[in-house]
């Protein structure tokens, strides 16, 4: 498809140098340049367990050379595959059919757009893994046409407009996650940790089937904490690589749909694919902590997500709600013992604002339940993940449908939160 515009889009600022860009703001702390480090890589002899069935690629890299234009306003809107928050939930990045964009959230607007291609050349990335605020991420191909094959992990240079770096793999790339030390790939059964200076491979973890690709870790500099599905039904693997120590918690039943991870490593929230509870343990010794309810009846899970101090806990859901919890635990009030034959509780803790506490024991737990401080209600039909926003008691919630919101709670009312603003970054102009 011939282009319409050849004019590039604006460049990644550098993090080096001070911005006076509002939509910047909060992210010096972990803005990196790390393309000093990282633009003589190149891709390493691949281990037995990661050789990829096809033939080695030694044609130049696909989108090198390749313009990448802006959209017209005349073509028709970009197919969303992808929604991510990057670490400090300060901007999120989107991929697309075409490429893929960077937003900011507060104040929200779109910092920059790469698209590859138009429907002839194809374009699509299905994976883009923001480290923090960096000219360097993580790119993954998906959808009908992907630039990339779904196997390999390419690392994407801003700066240079070009990949420096890449990971191939003999099955498809479920899910990537950075730090500023490490590479987390995500497969199907297996989870890869690399050293993210020269891509040595320094772990590899093997998982019940995983097609979601759930992984967290930790951002704490100096500790990492890999949180990852177990070999079991139900069961969460953590491995704390500061101590060399694994713990294992059989966190429910039923299978594991969804889980989050505190920004320090100390607190673990898990949903199953029953999504009525979600349960908060002490992510160092496997206690217990805390448990919430959602709902009465079944739900997908969409997102978990701590509060910066681990005060509130976010829930997204296919019932097109979104709750927070208020959290009243840390690493040393376990609510019970968890073993590996640990089944549901017979009662939690009843909530202090709950009028139903002096029958508790007498009927179901679920009328002692803790509930949410707060909700909001959502267009159903699409998915959403929710985060933290950087204002006081405030969360960002995106859907697949191109939508973006920023809300606000007053925790003591316990009522509907406040829509602060909306927009539709698909449909929006950049």
């Amino acid at each position: 498809m011939a282009a319409l515009s050849a004019i590039p889009s604006p460049p990644w600022p550098s993090p080096n140098q001070p911005s006076t860009d509002l939509g910047f703001i909060n992210g010096s702390e972990h803005s990196d340049d790390l393309s000093q480090t990282l633009d003589s890589l190149s891709l390493r002899p691949p281990l037995a367990e990661e050789e990829s069935d096809s033939k080695p690629n030694t044609d130049a890299d696909p989108s090198a050379g390749r313009p990448i234009y802006l959209r017209p306003s005349s073509a028709p809107p970009s197919e969303l595959l992808q929604l991510s928050f990057n670490q400090d939930f300060g901007c999120f990045a989107v991929g697309t059919d075409r490429g893929f964009r960077i937003y900011n959230c507060d104040p929200f607007r779109e910092i920059f757009r790469r698209d590859f291609g138009g429907e002839s050349v194809g374009g699509g990335i299905g994976v883009v893994e923001m480290l923090f605020r960096c000219n360097i991420l993580a790119l993954v191909g998906r959808g009908p046409n992907p630039l990339y094959p779904p196997n390999k992990v390419m690392i994407w240079d801003d700066h240079q407009s070009r990949c420096i770096g890449e990971l191939s793999f003999r099955s498809e790339v479920r899910s990537v996650r950075l730090r500023r030390d490490r590479i987390i790939v995500v497969l199907e059964q297996k989870v890869f940790v690399y050293n993210f200076a020269d891509l040595k491979l320094l772990h590899q973890i093997e998982t019940i089937a995983n097609p979601k690709g759930l992984c967290a870790v930790s951002q704490t500099v100096g500790s990492l904490v890999l949180v990852c599905p177990g070999l079991q039904k139900g069961q969460v693997r953590i491995e704390h690589y500061a101590t060399r120590r694994t713990k294992f918690i059989m966190a429910h039943d039923s299978r594991i749909a969804c889980f989050a991870l505190s920004q320090d490593g100390m607190l673990l929230a898990t949903a199953s694919t029953k999504g009525t509870l979600v349960r908060v343990f002490n992510a160092v010794d496997g206690t217990l902590l805390q448990e919430v309810r959602r709902g009465a009846d079944r739900a997908e899970i969409y997102s978990l997500a701590f509060s910066p101090t681990a005060q509130w806990l976010a829930v997204s859901s296919d019932k097109g709600t979104i709750h927070v919890f208020g959290l009243k635990v840390n690493a040393g009030s376990p609510l019970c013992d968890v073993s590996q034959n640990s089944s549901e509780p017979s009662l939690p803790p009843v909530s202090s604002g709950s009028s139903l506490s002096f029958i508790k024991g007498v009927l179901p737990k679920y009328f002692s339940s803790e509930w949410s401080v707060a909700k909001y209600h959502l267009p159903e039909g699409s998915q959403y993940i929710v985060a933290f926003g950087h204002g006081k008691n405030t969360v960002v919630i995106l859907g697949m449908d191109g939508s973006f919101y920023r809300c606000q709670y007053d925790p003591s009312s316990g009522v509907e939160m406040t829509q602060l603003e909306f927009h539709n970054f698909l449909q929006d102009a950049p």
